[in-house]
């Protein structure tokens, strides 16, 4: 897998943080907690972080990973965890890509 990309294996995001895990990688999680209008993943949703910048699963279907994967290089070298609010009611909609509506709020944390 190139560094950075999402491959397309269908297993569980938490199933795979754990194989990252005991390879002896740094692992964030980030989880959908809270959700408004159209936002396209339900709360619940995972995505998984290495400090390498792979990560596995969705927590958008696309709009915020990119934001999302940054900020949890920040959790990941902080060790503090942190939540995020995207949606078009922020100034970073057009950024992300948020433009239906939808508001998602994601918590990213360090696991292990």
């Amino acid at each position: 897998m190139s560094e950075g990309m999402q491959n397309n294996d269908p297993r569980d995001p938490l199933m795979i943080a754990e194989e990252w895990m005991k390879a002896g990688r740094d692992v964030a999680i980030a989880t959908v907690v809270e959700t408004w209008g159209s936002a396209p993943r339900p709360v619940g949703s995972h995505l998984v972080i290495d400090t390498d910048g792979n990560f596995e699963g969705s927590v958008s279907g696309g709009c915020v990973e990119g934001a999302v994967v940054a900020e949890a290089a920040d959790v990941l070298a902080e060790g503090k965890p942190r939540m995020l609010e995207f949606g078009v009611a922020d100034e970073t909609a057009w950024e992300v890509g948020l433009s239906c509506g939808g508001r998602i709020r994601v918590y990213v944390e360090r696991l292990g």
